[in-house]
């Protein structure tokens, strides 16, 4: 994002800050500061991602064939999300020390990394947000929001624009995490602060909204398969889940928001980084007739949007149902428009602030963000060959299927299995991150069990709501999480897997525990979990 030099807190005119602003020696940590920091020293003595990820190939490699050599697999019912047929599967262990395995392995390479969706998305979205950074569109939209918004309600804003930032896909990664870190900088905050509290709600609260998102239609209809296997003919709509997502979303905007400014910035303390920030009280006319041509430009690409979108027969509804919402060429180009948005925006600012004024300014702009994405594309590179090795062997599917049918064969009643499956989901979560794979595992399994014991499928989907989200912010297997050790690097040179882990911790432990208060809440008092 933005040069952490354009970036300016709101304190007395010409005043440069860099070094410590608190002078005195800060207190010794104690209780959950001192065990996080431990967390941050042991993880950031850890080999560097690349070299872990490629022993991990090698731990998998070996224990996909040991498994192999014993026969373990699992049989289940599954939901094939395309064709919706409910049929029984075997699955086995795959070796990658076999011939086939090898092969897999060896003509994979590229395959592997081209379908590794996250490497696109960071691509195409840099082209467009570049733009917005090199013409001076972030830095102003961060001045203005600290300008405008109180002062105390820029966490709560950050985190509930963070949340609802799932309808837009990934973007939420790519844009609201550095900008949020960089507006918490601007207001002499601990810019690691804005890092944590964005990406908690980016991350761990990424299930639900109070909006219809496209990943809502897949698991509405992967929920409705299951439900055949017990009740045919019966079926739940796209917003089964809202009135439940609504309160979820506020509930955890505010725990999310003050586990930020209670635990995560006092253990941070007063930021001596090296990041410097110059003051600046108000908007220069340049900047306000850039933010003006911005929002020409935002307006002219919204407006050619809607002409290719509302309209009956719109090139960017389904060619089949005409549908706008879901399974849609808008959905699913969603981070193209983004992308645009952010170009047509950063340009349009750069003319109105003099920043940009021929076409080579917008074209060295694009260069720069993509050049500045070398090491990160290499990383998940190495990422990628994992994840498509590790799904290869099936040792995730099989582990899925026998923790689950632990969990239903442990003879609990409705609500404790209710707890302890979005417990078993957060915690495979670790290793299996996809939550369309996981639903089509566990929705055949757990949608019939607890239908039978008088538990709505409706709120068997908001439990897998619950658990495929708060350990997104620690699994090593998120495609951006690598990422976001990126950004943590821009304001602390030391920075690595330790400290993002040991900066999310608390929002992981204390969102999953409310979260499941609030389920079993909901549950016990029978509230309507939409409609």
């Amino acid at each position: 994002m933005s040069d952490t030099t354009q970036d300016k807190p709101l304190v007395p005119p010409r005043r440069e800050v860099g070094v410590r602003i608190d002078p005195k020696t800060p207190e010794k940590k104690k209780g959950m500061a001192r065990v996080l920091d431990t967390v941050e020293r042991v993880g950031n003595k850890v080999p560097h991602p690349v070299v872990i990820f490629v022993a991990l190939i090698g731990l998998v490699a070996v224990l996909s064939h040991i498994l192999y050599l014993m026969g373990v697999s699992a049989t289940y019912d599954a939901v094939d999300p395309e064709t919706h047929a409910v049929a029984e599967t075997t699955t086995a262990v795959q070796s990658l020390l076999t011939a086939a395995g090898i092969r897999f392995m060896f003509e994979g390479v590229v395959d592997n990394l081209m379908a590794f969706n996250a490497v696109g998305v960071i691509i195409v979205a840099m082209l467009g947000v570049g733009v917005a950074d090199a013409s001076g569109l972030v830095g102003a939209l961060i001045h203005k929001l600290v300008l405008v918004a109180p002062r105390k309600a820029i966490t709560y804003i950050l985190v509930f624009i963070g949340i609802l930032s799932s309808v837009a896909a990934d973007a939420g990664y790519l844009v609201l995490i550095p900008l949020a870190a960089a507006a918490f900088m601007r207001l002499g905050r601990h810019p690691l602060a804005g890092l944590a509290a964005s990406f908690a709600a980016v991350a761990a609260v990424f299930s639900v909204n109070v909006l219809i998102k496209p990943l809502d239609g897949i698991l509405t209809g992967i929920t409705n398969d299951a439900i055949q296997l017990m009740s045919p003919g019966l079926t739940i709509d796209l917003t089964a889940n809202l009135w439940f997502s609504i309160a979820s979303v506020l509930v955890l905007t505010i725990l999310v928001s003050l586990i930020t400014e209670k635990i995560v910035e006092p253990r941070l303390g007063a930021y001596t980084g090296e990041a410097k920030v110059e003051t600046k009280t108000a908007m220069s006319p340049e900047e306000s007739r850039g933010l003006r041509f911005a929002l020409f430009g935002l307006l002219g690409v919204l407006a050619v949007l809607a002409i290719l979108s509302l309209p009956p027969g719109a090139p960017l509804r389904n060619a089949e149902t005409g549908a706008l919402i879901g399974d849609s060429p808008l959905m699913n180009g969603l981070i193209v428009a983004i992308t645009l948005i952010f170009l047509a925006a950063g340009v349009g600012y750069g003319l109105g602030a003099g920043t940009m004024t021929k076409s080579t300014d917008v074209i060295s702009a694009m260069e720069k963000a993509i050049s500045g994405l070398g090491g990160l594309i290499f990383l998940l590179f190495v990422i990628a060959q994992f994840i498509a090795f590790f799904t290869y062997t099936n040792m995730a599917t099989v582990a899925a299927v026998a923790v689950g049918d632990a969990l239903e064969g442990a003879g609990l009643g409705a609500l404790p299995l209710l707890i302890g499956f979005a417990l078993v989901v957060s915690l495979l979560d670790l290793i299996m991150t996809g939550a369309i794979p996981k639903w089509a595992i566990f929705a055949p399994i757990f949608v019939p069990l607890l239908m039978r014991l008088d538990v709505p499928p409706e709120a068997v989907l908001a439990a897998y709501r619950v658990g495929d989200g708060p350990f997104n912010a620690i699994s090593p297997l998120n495609a951006y999480f690598a990422l976001i050790v990126t950004f943590a690097a821009k304001y602390q040179k030391d920075a690595g897997v330790g400290t993002v882990v040991a900066l999310m911790l608390p929002y992981v432990g204390i969102v999953l525990v409310a979260w499941l208060l609030l389920l079993g809440l909901w549950q016990v008092l029978g509230l309507p979990w939409g409609f």
